[in-house]
């Protein structure tokens, strides 16, 4: 059961349809996992909100932004290593990345990037949609096998974002001695072309998220792990626009 997202390893699931025996009302569900996936939007949504409102009106210290970042990966980590803590540190974990990314998206549509001259109005909002819509439109193709889940997706998948992961790598250790990876930041064509490839990898790691999550409902897995299932769901969409930013920035950039 390989995939990329790191909350989804293959030994995530593995062993509970032997040691798990009880009851299907104290069991993983697929509509249990929803429910708390859209909690946790919600949770997200609302810091998300407050962060950007803070930072518009600049009551928000800059310190808070890194300190959100950090935050939020120490318990994306804590959450992964120790999945039966997952019911309280997968709500946080949302809290954290939601003042993450409202902040984030707060400077680049309208405050830090001005003293360069170049804004983005309505880029966070247009993320947000596309994040949506991608969302909705890779669950409708599972759910009636419009794209099935095969062994060749999966590893085409899971290759895909191993190699954007290693050039990512690169590209930070490369920022550190003032260098950079070509066309990853550009808006050249090439540019676009790259962020468009990234979009469309973290998209089909949707599939690969709903698939695994199904499977984990199939093994009976016990009920905390629909909250943990719920949190390796929102990695990947958090992923996902936060790439929708970086495709919409090139695209303005190129007016």
């Amino acid at each position: 059961m390989s995939t990329s997202n790191p909350a989804f390893s293959k030994e995530t699931f593995a062993g509970f349809e032997q040691v798990y025996g009880t009851t299907r009302a104290a069991a993983m569900t697929v509509q249990g996992t929803i429910g708390k996936t859209f909690a946790l939007l919600g949770i997200l949504s609302a810091t998300a909100l407050w962060a950007w409102n803070a930072t518009q009106s600049q009551q928000l210290s800059m310190a808070v932004l890194p300190a959100a970042g950090i935050g939020g990966m120490i318990l994306a980590l804590i959450t992964i290593m120790k999945p039966t803590v997952s019911p309280w540190t997968a709500p946080v974990y949302a809290a954290f990345e939601g003042v993450f990314l409202g902040a984030l998206s707060c400077l680049i549509e309208s405050g830090v990037q001005q003293k360069f001259g170049q804004q983005y109005p309505g880029i966070a909002l247009q993320a947000v949609s596309l994040t949506c819509g991608t969302l909705f439109v890779m669950l409708f193709a599972y759910a009636t096998g419009l794209i099935q889940v095969t062994q060749r997706l999966r590893a085409g998948v899971v290759a895909a974002t191993g190699a954007i992961a290693l050039v990512y790598g690169v590209a930070i250790i490369a920022s550190l001695f003032g260098a950079r990876v070509p066309f990853l930041n550009d808006a050249s064509a090439a540019g676009i072309g790259i962020s468009l490839v990234v979009v469309g990898v973290a998209a089909f790691n949707l599939l690969l998220d709903f698939d695994t999550i199904e499977y984990g409902a199939r093994m009976e897995a016990p009920k905390y792990m629909e909250w943990y299932a719920a949190f390796g769901l929102i990695l990947t969409l958090v992923w996902l626009y936060l790439e929708f930013l970086r495709l919409l920035r090139k695209l303005q950039d190129r007016r």
